[in-house]
């Protein structure tokens, strides 16, 4: 039994690292297609902990509570250094009302399931920390879940949920490629112009600088946690999360939203997060996955319906609305396939789409979150 915060730390580093590395295999790949790194690191996490791999004392709690802490604003703030609003408003009007469009029905696809089916507070949380991922991606989820305090419990069940309901919508997006001809007649549509081949993302431009990028990102979570315990009226995470949001998306208009090596270092210290929040779950029993993963896929097809609605309104084609749905669904991870599926020349598209999402995603799901609390009380 593992009872030091750093034979913790290292542990949990280890979990991370194995899965992190195993997805970047040939052999593995089709395992993770269906199986995301974050699920396998989560799912391995909380056993261990089940097990009792490492001791429950205040030791390991503090250093649980400081590593979540630090890493989160970091994660946040490099993830935000690659969003260009400028570039997003480029897109043109065909694909900005689309996304509009994707984010709205998704959060009142949210709020609706929930009513109907007179969930608690506690679950609140999980469909508010499942909406983060859906307006943005995982990041986002973790975001919305500290934020909002959400159990780790009910984060692995959206984490769950999400895997499970998110590999459903990409096939299905990807079996509609071929109805493309027939529903844009049907729309009335004309085909999406807007193409965009170089984003001039920090992720592949120049040399990577790991060390500046780490300590500036550290430095800025310290920074948000000091101004975040002088604020009231929300929670000091919330405020810290907002605080990171907004000065990632400052330094994606300074000279350091164009150093390259933000992807790789946030994606490192996301399965970090995703490791130590499986450390302190508890489940006895996975009775009510099957109700999360219905109400999920409801979810999706409420917000399919809609989307489908606003392109007959609006005179959409069938890759904007799908590109505009699975880039808030997906997010960078995918969106760029089904991009692909219709012209490589439209992945920027769906690139430039999902990394909104990093900027959307978390206060989309704290609105939602609010939101469903208010309905739960």
């Amino acid at each position: 039994m593992i009872d030091t915060p750093l034979g913790y730390l290292l542990s949990i580093a280890s979990i991370a690292a194995l899965f992190g590395i195993l997805e970047r295999y040939k052999k593995t790949k089709k395992l993770f297609s269906y199986l995301p790194a974050v699920v396998l690191i989560y799912m391995s996490s909380m056993l261990f902990a089940q097990a009792g791999l490492w001791e429950k004392n205040e030791m390991l709690g503090g250093a649980y509570s400081t590593a979540k802490d630090n890493l989160l604003p970091a994660m946040l703030f490099l993830m935000l250094l690659q969003v260009d609003l400028r570039q997003f408003a480029r897109l043109g009007k065909t694909l900005l009302i689309a996304y509009t469009t994707a984010v709205i029905s998704i959060g009142l696809s949210f709020l609706l399931i929930f009513w109907l089916f007179s969930l608690n507070a506690d679950e609140a949380g999980l469909f508010a920390a499942l909406a983060g991922s859906w307006m943005g991606g995982t990041a986002n989820m973790l975001a919305v879940g500290a934020a909002l305090e959400v159990k780790e419990t009910m984060m692995g069940y959206a984490l769950v949920t999400d895997a499970v309901d998110y590999t459903f919508w990409v096939v299905l997006l990807l079996a509609l490629v071929r109805a493309a001809p027939r529903f844009n007649r049907w729309t009335k549509a004309v085909q999406s112009s807007s193409v965009f081949n170089e984003l001039g993302c920090a992720c592949t431009i120049g040399p990577k600088r790991y060390w500046l990028l780490l300590a500036v990102s550290l430095f800025i979570a310290l920074v948000a946690q000091i101004i975040a315990l002088q604020l009231g009226g929300l929670s000091t995470t919330t405020w810290m999360v907002m605080l990171a949001t907004f000065a990632g998306l400052i330094g994606a208009y300074s000279p350091l939203g164009k150093v390259n090596g933000s992807t790789e270092i946030a994606s490192t210290m996301l399965l970090l997060l995703v490791a130590l929040i499986g450390s302190r779950a508890d489940f006895s029993g996975f009775d009510d996955v099957p109700l999360y993963l219905f109400a999920g896929l409801l979810i999706l097809l409420i917000h399919g319906a809609v989307m489908v609605l606003a392109a007959k309104l609006f005179r959409l084609d069938l890759f904007s609305i799908g590109i505009a749905s699975l880039a808030n669904i997906g997010g960078v991870a995918s969106a760029p396939i089904l991009a692909a599926a219709y012209d490589k020349a439209l992945i920027g598209v769906a690139v430039l789409m999902a990394i909104m999402g990093y900027l959307i995603g978390t206060f989309g799901g704290l609105l939602v979150g609010y939101s469903l609390r208010w309905i739960a009380a």
